[in-house]
């Protein structure tokens, strides 16, 4: 088992989150319910990333697992080999 997170996207998961409402983000990119949680980490290191909004908005979740800004992406993907 690597140690390494799976990059479900080279691209960030632009979602619409509702203020007061907590998200549970993927971070072992295992998730079929992509970018959020489904239980797939359980025989990983990895747990999920809790995130509460605090606004009503669109925001931009990292798809590749390497944000140092985890759960949002920071522009990571773009710097990744093809």
């Amino acid at each position: 088992m690597s140690d390494a997170p799976v990059i479900a996207q080279k691209a960030p998961f632009p979602i619409e989150v509702t203020e007061g409402k907590t998200y549970f983000w993927c971070a072992c990119g295992r998730s079929a319910k992509q970018p959020f949680c489904d239980g797939s980490h359980k025989e990983t290191a990895f747990a999920p990333v809790k995130f509460t909004a605090e606004a009503d908005k669109k925001v931009f979740f990292c798809g590749c697992k390497q944000s140092a800004n985890t759960p949002l992406c920071d522009g990571t993907h773009s710097k990744l080999p093809d």
